[in-house]
Formats: structure tokens, C-alpha cells, sequence
């Protein structure tokens, strides 16, 4: 067994569930569906152990505007079971929040807060707002698959939380939608630190993991940095709607209940860390590239097929061996899209995979890389009205765009360009516009010492449950690379940023990263910008 400490494991998390914190008051929430179209009601559930509590809904965004409140609510404690993470939190509906149909689609915020001993408690819940038809040309897909594996409300994760040993954690299988979301996945502070390392060591680094110190000290989840609304697509969101774009918001969990959801818009954006994917959504993806539809990926870590149930559980086993489903249909057994036997690799919908990446920046892994994108197709139509040159530099520390998590491709160089192998099934047309060095996991070079994020020795336990004895020649050094990359299904047309961290460049208005990221949303929909015209097609 290895020594490494999963960085994860490391006592003094707080956990959030019922009666774990006898000083502090309590108050929680969760919305019945992670959507709703204009008309209809919020069932919202609500436990606090407070006499009352006020609720406050925001649409959130670059100007968060609060659009319904209640105040004075009879606070009710709820019995909760010991595995809420699994089976749901049980709790009943505490009000109803009519959706106006003055709403713009987007993202809700909803407010729960408490006065306690002087002090306002607060924590948060959400929903989206789908539009009844398209109004915009693009469609923002929220991340909500991501969302619910990380999510450790209750105590448990599809990374941890069933184990006694806090070293040796084991993961929950099975998740429940029906809980609240832990704290700061939704809401955080500004200068929150993100997964990217920003500063580059010298000599005799030891790896450190600021996210999780700052959780410690702060009092919120381990996991607020690794997914959804607050470090990923409430950023991008804000600065689009500082640059004049609009979006219709949907959630995976639309994509997977209406195989229409996409139809009628130009392009579909997807933003930061997009992990967790059912065969479903999929299915909805690819048909709308197919038919000409443009998809936008500013996000990384594509991986893991999930399943989700009429209840709202989702499952993923990683470990093919442990999943009921792989004595009945291997296909749609919960483990890496790339395995043989589901036979649907990442590549042919994403164009990357987060096998051919994996880590860069983060703790132990490529820790002195530059951060950053280096140019290899200067000439492409991403690239447009930037100036860069072949092995300039975009994006590098301490911006790190190419940072946390990356996806990529096995490739090759031949007179100094990047091609894609195809031994992953990379399409035959995959242009690898940029890359950067990435590794499979950390080492550990100090003995168990130091706590590890990633550790390599997970990925090869992974690789060794999919494949056995013929583990692909592809994974044999435990390096790769994150990767710009495009490439055309059908009639349509996909771009991937290859990295969960893009989203970093235009917090820190990286003057490329804007670009190439306006280059995008043009091509595939945007309404027009006179500052930044339609990207030509390539030579």
C-alpha cells in the first residue's frame, strides 16, 4: 500500500451535516429540481434550528439582482438520515417560490439566513431558470454532474467519506441530488484561492495545497475550489456580461431528461470543470454538433460516464469491478468514457480526454511548468487578432490558464507541429492549436510526508481496473498534455480549451485569453462585437 496522505484526508475539515456542530446554528437548504421553466415553483426545503429564518433569491451575476424574499419563517429541525449523501435528505417542502415570467433564464441564488447571538448565519441553495424557447444564440450548460460527485454535504463524495480511516477514504458510489450543496461551491469570497499554483518554486519544494488550507481555516468544504457556480461558471459569466454576451442557462440534468433541450441554439458553452457525463447527455451533444451546432468547452477533466435514476441519485463506481451494470451492459458501466468495453471514448465528443492530461500546476505535478498555453498554429481562426507567434505564451503564472486539471490527446510532433496519435480515437481532424506539459498524478518524493492531491499511484490502480494485464503503451511514461484543440463532427464544429482553469485568464483579463475566448462565442453565436470581428476560416 502506498505511504502518500491523500491531501483530501488531512483531519480538520469541517463536515457538513445535522448535529456535527453543536456551537454553531444551523440552517440549510435545497430546491426539489435543479431547474424550472417560467411559471413554475421552487419547492424549497429548509432545516435550521433557529425559531425563524428569512429567505433572499438573486439572480447572480455580473450585477447579482435580488428578485424575491420572505422574511419571518417558522424555522423547523428535520430528522436526517445518517446517509443523506446517498438516499436524500428527506426533508419536506418548507415554501414554494413562484418563478415570475419576467425572469431572464439564469442562475438563482437562494439566500437562507439566520440571527443568532448577534451574528448572521447564512448558507445557500440554488436553481436555474430555463427560457420556454430560445432567446439567446448560446446555451451555458452548468456543470451540475461535476457538481454532485464533489459535492460532500452529509459527508460523503464519489472521492471520499464511507472509510474509517481518514487515509484510507472510499468514495459513495451513489449520490443524492436531494441535499444541500456544501459550503462554497455556490458562494465564496472574493480572493478565495483556486486549485492553480500561481507561484513558481525554487529549489527543495515541498508541495502545498492552499485550497485546502484555506478551507480548513475558513470553515468550508475541502472541495469548494473543485467544482461548479462560485470558482468556475459564476466568473466567465461575469465577465460575458460585462462584454455584452448573453446566454440561456441550462444543466446537465437537462441535457439528460429532454433530448431536445439544445435544439434551436447556435452553439452550447461549457465552462471549467465538466468531469461527470451520463451517456445521455451525450447523446444530446453530439446531435447537436452533428446538426451543425457549435460547442464551446472552456473546461477540462472530461472522464468519468455516470448514471443518473428517476430519484436523482447519480452513480459512478470508477472501478468497473465494483458496478452491478458490468455483468449486464458493460456500455454504460460508470467508469472513464475510455475504457474498451464501453467503446465510446472521450475523444469522439470532446476531441480530448482526461487521460491523454490529467494534472499541471497543481501540488506535486509540473509545479515549475510556465502555467501557460505554448503556440504551435499561430495561423488558426482561434487565434485571430492576437498577435501570438509560434512558441509564444499565453496565459502564464501567475494567471495559469493551463493549470489544475487538463485534458488532452496521445500525440506526436513531425516538423515541429503537434499531431494527435489516433490510438485514443482523436478525430482524424483534431488541430491541436496549443499544449502544455502534464502528468497523470503526483509523485511522492517525500516518504508520505506531504500531503498529495493527486496521487499517481490512483491513476495506475484506475488504469489497472479497466485494462487489466493491456494497459495501453499510451499511459506507460505518466505523462501527456493539455491542449487547445478543435476539430468538426458532422456539420458542426467543436472547440476545447482543454483545461478546468481557462476561466483564470479572464479573471486576470489576460489580453489572449479574452480574444481567443471572443473568437469563440463569435463564431459559434454570439451577437456581434465591433471590437472583436468574426474570426476567418484557416488556411
Amino acid at each position: 500500500m502506498s505511504t502518500a496522505r491523500y491531501a483530501w484526508s488531512i483531519p480538520g475539515f469541517p463536515v457538513e451535516r445535522p448535529g456535527a456542530d453543536p456551537t454553531t446554528p444551523e440552517i440549510w437548504c435545497y430546491a426539489d429540481r435543479f431547474s424550472y421553466l417560467p411559471g413554475d415553483e421552487v419547492g424549497l426545503s429548509v432545516h435550521t434550528t433557529a425559531p425563524t429564518y428569512d429567505v433572499r433569491v438573486v439572480r447572480d451575476g455580473a450585477d447579482p439582482v435580488e428578485v424575491w424574499s420572505a422574511r419571518d419563517q417558522p424555522g423547523v429541525a428535520h430528522p436526517t438520515p445518517d446517509d443523506a449523501y446517498a438516499v436524500g435528505c428527506g426533508w419536506p417542502v418548507a415554501l414554494r417560490i413562484p418563478v415570475d415570467p419576467t425572469w431572464d433564464s439564469g442562475f438563482y441564488l437562494v439566500v437562507v439566513g439566520v440571527e443568532a447571538d448577534g451574528r448572521r448565519h447564512e448558507r445557500e441553495g440554488f436553481f436555474v431558470v430555463r427560457a420556454p424557447e430560445p432567446r439567446a444564440e448560446l446555451a451555458l450548460v452548468l456543470t451540475t454532474g461535476t457538481l454532485t460527485a464533489y459535492n460532500d454535504w452529509g459527508g460523503a463524495n464519489h472521492y471520499r467519506g464511507l472509510g474509517d480511516d481518514p487515509y484510507a477514504d472510499i468514495p459513495a458510489p451513489v449520490l443524492s441530488n436531494r441535499r444541500p450543496v456544501a459550503r462554497g461551491m455556490l458562494r465564496l469570497p472574493d480572493g478565495a484561492p483556486r486549485n492553480a499554483n500561481p507561484a513558481t518554486p525554487g529549489p527543495g519544494y515541498r508541495p502545498r495545497h492552499p485550497t485546502y488550507e484555506w478551507a480548513i481555516t475558513h470553515g468550508y468544504t475541502r472541495h469548494h475550489s473543485d467544482a461548479f457556480w462560485a470558482t468556475y461558471e459564476r466568473p466567465f459569466v461575469g465577465w460575458a456580461e460585462r462584454q455584452g454576451y448573453r446566454f440561456d442557462y441550462l444543466t446537465q440534468q437537462d441535457l439528460h431528461d429532454d433530448p431536445t433541450a439544445l435544439d434551436g441554439y447556435r452553439g452550447a458553452v461549457l465552462v471549467g470543470h465538466d468531469e461527470y457525463w451520463t451517456w445521455e447527455m451525450r447523446d444530446v451533444v453530439d446531435r447537436f454538433v452533428d446538426g451543425g451546432g457549435g460547442l464551446a468547452r472552456f473546461a477540462g477533466n472530461y472522464v468519468w460516464q455516470v448514471r443518473l435514476d428517476d430519484e436523482q441519485r447519480q452513480t459512478c463506481y470508477k472501478d468497473p469491478r465494483l458496478d452491478p451494470m458490468m455483468a449486464t451492459d458493460p456500455t454504460r458501466v460508470t467508469t472513464t468514457w475510455d475504457a474498451p468495453f464501453i467503446d465510446r471514448p472521450g475523444t469522439a465528443t470532446m476531441g480530448l480526454t482526461g487521460l491523454g492530461g490529467a494534472y499541471a500546476r497543481y501540488g506535486a505535478t509540473t509545479p515549475r511548468s510556465s502555467g501557460g498555453y505554448t503556440v504551435y498554429r499561430p495561423e488558426h481562426w482561434a487565434l485571430a487578432g492576437t498577435d501570438l507567434y509560434y512558441g509564444d505564451v499565453f496565459g502564464a503564472a501567475p494567471v495559469c490558464v493551463a493549470a489544475f486539471e487538463v485534458d488532452g490527446v496521445d500525440y506526436t510532433f513531425r516538423h515541429g507541429l503537434p499531431y494527435a496519435t489516433g490510438t485514443d480515437g482523436a478525430p482524424e481532424d483534431l488541430t491541436i492549436v496549443a499544449l502544455t506539459p502534464a502528468v497523470l498524478g503526483e509523485t511522492d518524493r517525500w516518504d508520505g510526508e506531504v500531503p498529495i492531491g493527486a496521487p499517481l499511484a490512483e491513476m495506475h490502480d484506475l488504469l489497472g481496473a479497466v485494462w487489466g494485464d493491456d494497459v495501453p503503451e499510451r499511459f506507460a511514461s505518466g505523462y501527456g498534455a493539455g491542449m487547445v484543440a478543435t476539430f468538426r463532427r458532422g456539420a458542426g464544429e467543436v472547440f476545447n480549451a482543454g483545461t478546468t482553469e481557462w476561466v483564470s485568464g479572464l479573471i486576470h483579463h489576460d489580453p489572449f485569453t479574452e480574444q481567443i475566448t471572443h473568437n469563440v462565442l463569435r463564431r459559434f453565436g454570439a451577437a456581434a462585437h465591433l471590437d472583436h470581428p468574426v474570426p476567418e476560416e484557416s488556411a
